[in-house]
């Protein structure tokens, strides 16, 4: 299976293939290179930069549950100076595309860090306004649709590269905030993010997490995120990453047949460091099975009887 096979384009720009790892679950990918190949991923989502350094949330920080994890990591981060200056070199030595996934408490601070990216070497930013884990800033933009919509515009006029929306779940209808996303002058959107969940230890009746509840992910919310990809991708024209408890390859060709143009792979990089891997071998053979030249032929494909469309 040639290379080519597996590629596409997300805003014009060419990836390999349409993986992705996921924002937070795989660092600043220096944590993965003793397990896979990283030159093999379509691109790596550094986990969320901020202006200044955070310490992210008090531990407990992971719970295990039922198909999936609850996570309060927060936004743990050196800031965006020290990782220009000592992360951003490491990823840029590897072959693949660089999304880096910013944050702030307003929009004024989400504009700064976009600003100190301007110049450097990557292919992409994420927009994170989704975050449920932080108090300020995070889900309580993209909740929002007018919100959504301010802080997309004010940092599309900063950015000099594409410019992605990671939308949270957590809104009364996440067509508008797409829309709205969209509006504002964004170049992609990716969902979904974590939806919030809690944990309580019966034995010392307190909550599993330090900071009492955080966001869910896993296997368990795959149902939730393939619906409203879906419904995402058919309200903007603009292109869409597909995430949210992606952990098998039948999971990413599900994504992709809803329309989603790339996949993210986040939780199940805990699960298993090799899962990318995995999943674009079982692509490789899927593709090879079914005769298939590229696998942009399978976006968007899913198959509705007229009467069940609605």
């Amino acid at each position: 299976m040639t290379r080519s096979t597996l590629s596409m384009k997300l805003c014009g720009v060419e990836f390999k293939n349409p993986i992705i790892a996921a924002s937070g679950t795989f660092g600043n990918s220096k944590e993965y290179h003793q397990f896979i190949d990283i030159n093999r991923l379509g691109g790596v989502a550094v986990k969320g930069v901020t202006l200044e350094p955070r310490k992210g949330n008090p531990p407990p920080r992971i719970a295990e549950t039922p198909s999936g994890i609850l996570n309060s990591v927060g936004l743990q981060n050196p800031g965006a100076d020290v990782f220009i200056k000592k992360e951003l070199p490491l990823l840029q030595d590897y072959d693949t595309r660089i999304l880096i996934n910013i944050n702030g408490s307003t929009i004024e601070e989400y504009c700064k860090v976009a600003e100190k990216f301007q110049t450097q070497k990557i292919d992409f930013l994420e927009l994170n306004i989704s975050c449920p884990n932080v108090k300020k800033g995070g889900a309580s933009f993209g909740a929002d649709p007018d919100m959504v919509y301010k802080v997309t515009k004010a940092v599309r006029s900063v950015s000099a590269q594409p410019l992605i929306v990671k939308l949270t779940p957590n809104t009364a209808d996440i067509r508008q905030t797409a829309k709205a996303a969209e509006a504002g002058g964004c170049d992609a959107i990716s969902l979904i993010n974590t939806i919030p969940g809690m944990a309580i230890d019966i034995r010392t009746r307190r909550p599993v997490l330090g900071s009492t509840a955080g966001g869910l992910s896993g296997p368990a919310i795959k149902p939730i995120a393939l619906k409203l990809v879906w419904e995402v991708v058919r309200s903007v024209r603009v292109p869409v990453i597909g995430m949210g408890g992606i952990t098998t390859w039948e999971d990413a060709v599900e994504f992709l047949l809803a329309g989603a143009t790339c996949v993210g792979v986040g939780t199940g990089n805990l699960m298993d460091p090799l899962t990318c891997m995995h999943i674009l071998d079982g692509l490789a053979r899927y593709m090879k099975e079914n005769d298939s030249h590229s696998i942009t032929e399978w976006t968007g494909g899913l198959i509705l009887e007229d009467n069940k469309e609605e």
